[in-house]
């Protein structure tokens, strides 16, 4: 069969992970999320992660609560290590073989990310997850997911969202809101949608990395997008 992805990264929220719960990892949102990254991986597809860290903690909401901005965001990446960790569990218990790494040292957990490495892996057929977003405070985990998305040479970036695709306004607040199959990278920019900020749509835009929103909460969803299938806002 000929795939029309080869390597994916596919970037999911820690929202995501949160299920109805307010706080925290729910365990069968988590397994049924490994469930579709197993289809996917059965399919022949090399797979890399970026999770995000905001059901634990979020660096940028910490200024309100008087944590100074540099600490927050260092906060927030050791959340998304956190979130590495339950994900590389819940894909192992169904056997897929998969690594964690972190953008800044933590080898007592998981190893430190190297590029090369990091290749070698999905040569392998391992899935990898790169945690602790780029290392760096001021930037969010949807920019790591493009910067590794473009490291890793991958032909698509997956961004998993709570909805079917980019939308106008927010479709659960205007019922009246387009949602655009189409987009260009500048489009984006210039109508200031928020589907990712504007640090990653530009490392999307400059290194050709489309970029594919889609609803996480459809089962099947992740396997179906990879196909060309099912609903979905390609930026490209």
């Amino acid at each position: 069969m000929s795939l029309k992805y080869q390597r994916v990264l596919l970037k999911i929220s820690g929202e995501a992970l949160m299920g109805k719960q307010s706080f925290g990892i729910d365990p069968s949102t988590i397994s049924r999320i490994s469930n579709e990254i197993e289809t996917v991986v059965q399919m022949g597809v090399e797979v890399c992660i970026v999770v995000g860290g905001g059901n634990i903690f979020r660096g940028i909401s910490a200024q309100e609560v008087g944590i100074e901005r540099t600490t927050g965001d260092y906060m927030g990446m050791l959340a998304t290590v956190m979130n590495a960790l339950a994900m590389q569990n819940a894909l192992e218990l169904i056997g897929i073989t998969t690594r964690v790494q972190s953008a800044f040292p933590i080898s007592s957990v998981c190893e430190t990310y190297i590029r090369r490495r990091a290749e070698r892996h999905l040569e392998k057929g391992r899935v990898i997850i790169f945690a602790a977003g780029t290392g760096n405070p001021y930037f969010t985990t949807d920019t790591a997911a493009a910067l590794r998305a473009s490291e890793m040479n991958c032909n698509a970036m997956f961004k998993a969202t709570n909805v079917d695709g980019v939308y106008s306004a927010d479709p659960k607040k205007n019922k009246d809101a387009k949602k655009y199959k189409e987009l260009k990278y500048m489009e984006v920019l210039g109508q200031d949608l928020k589907v990712m900020d504007a640090a990653a749509v530009s490392l999307a835009r400059e290194n050709n990395v489309p970029v594919i929103v889609f609803s996480i909460h459809q089962k099947g969803a992740f396997s179906n997008v990879v196909s060309g299938n099912g609903d979905f806002t390609i930026i490209k």
